[in-house]
């Protein structure tokens, strides 16, 4: 009888915890989502052709691993048994054959559903089917899902959320879990337990400053990053939103100080652009390694504002191997004359040798100050590695 009631306990205990697949997310998630550049206007000839593209642009070999195919795959209903259907004209090869043509190609292959009766553009959701989605979604070979939060009535976050969790360990294929909750229910204090990255505010959009209820610029995104990094770290991760460099809506200057920053917050890097056309400038943007080692360290820390006085912000990241990567962000509109006197930044031990990341040289050491004239809306982004003796 002991026996049986331990065991009876044990059951109860497990149920009541939620369960997720470790080590599936050791550095922020990088690749690329179909929503901010083609909304709902997604096909399987669009997937295949951006993946060609990513391998060709070099992005595929920088870390740019998972496509992701955002709202607006499935058919308006599902079939008679109550499972999801792709789109037959966007998508009639089904989402296995595309998973196998994006594993075959080095890619890991992602998805997008909602937590409630329908998703965000009016397809079928999730909610009271999620055993049987995680069911479709493991056989078709999906490695990320994208979930979202539309259409959920009044239902509880934390336990809608747990219950897909449940779904996608049962199931048994390790499946990234993403929270696309927009933070309303405070998601980083709950999520590590269930998923490896939720979503902190509402959508990202291609401007600089401006906000709107369903839309909001970069800036105002970055600013709501503060104070949250102590909720991130390996598998478990903060999310901004997906990367808008590239788009129409911001210059060169504002695309590069936008991946920059999302480096230093350890954000998921999910480019957005349409790769297929970009031009040789992103490119670099998106592909330059030194930056993206600064999001992937090992170490695992998001990065905190340092400092912020009117137009001047300081962000800083710990890395491993007693390295930092410092972002002097100039958020106003005209030009900012920075000037550092290192001994004024606490955190950095004994003299360090600095590396400006975006000119990829170094530049001398913590040992004399230094100054840059930063435009506006640009970021300068250097990394300190401490001096060995006889350096």
């Amino acid at each position: 009888m002991k026996k049986l009631t331990f065991l009876i306990v044990l059951l109860i205990s497990c149920s009541v915890h939620a369960q997720k697949f470790q080590g599936l997310a050791p550095t922020p998630p990088m690749g690329w989502n179909s929503w901010n550049s083609f909304q709902v206007n997604c096909s399987e000839q669009l997937i295949k052709e951006t993946a060609r593209a990513l391998i060709k642009s070099g992005m595929r070999d920088a870390g740019y691993t998972y496509i992701v195919v955002d709202d607006g795959w499935e058919a308006m209903e599902r079939d008679g048994l109550g499972n999801l259907v792709p789109d037959p004209k966007r998508f009639p090869s089904g989402m296995k054959a595309l998973g196998d043509f994006l594993h075959s190609n080095g890619f890991k292959f992602g998805i997008h559903n909602c937590a409630g009766r329908t998703t965000c553009s009016g397809f079928p959701g999730g909610r009271g089917h999620e055993f049987q989605d995680a069911r479709t979604y493991a056989s078709w070979g999906v490695d990320y899902l994208k979930y979202d939060w539309c259409d959920h009535g009044t239902a509880n976050a934390e336990e809608t959320y747990k219950t897909m969790g449940d779904a996608l360990f049962a199931a048994g294929r390790p499946i990234v879990y993403s929270l696309c909750e927009w933070g309303n229910n405070q998601p980083w204090l709950w999520g590590p337990k269930m998923a490896h990255l939720w979503r902190t505010t509402g959508d990202i959009t291609d401007c600089y400053s401006c906000q709107d209820v369903y839309a909001t610029g970069w800036k105002y995104i970055l600013a709501k990053q503060d104070g949250l990094e102590k909720y991130a770290g390996p598998d478990h991760w903060n999310d901004p939103d997906m990367l808008e460099v590239g788009n129409k809506g911001l210059s060169m200057t504002e695309s590069k100080a936008h991946f920059s920053l999302w480096a230093i917050l350890a954000a998921p890097l999910m480019a957005g652009n349409d790769v297929r056309k970009m031009s040789s400038d992103v490119r670099e943007i998106l592909t330059n390694n030194e930056v993206i080692a600064v999001d992937q360290d090992s170490l695992g820390k998001q990065g905190y504002k340092f400092m912020e006085h009117p137009s001047k912000e300081i962000w800083v990241k710990e890395l491993s191997n007693g390295e930092w990567a410092i972002c002097f962000f100039n958020s106003g509109d005209d030009v900012l004359k920075m000037r550092v006197h290192w001994a004024y930044l606490p955190f950095l031990k004994g003299t360090f040798q600095i590396r400006d990341l975006w000119q990829k040289k170094g530049i001398g050491k913590t040992d004399a100050d230094f100054s840059a004239d930063i435009p506006s809306h640009d970021v300068v982004l250097l990394r300190l590695s401490p001096v060995k003796q006889g350096d």
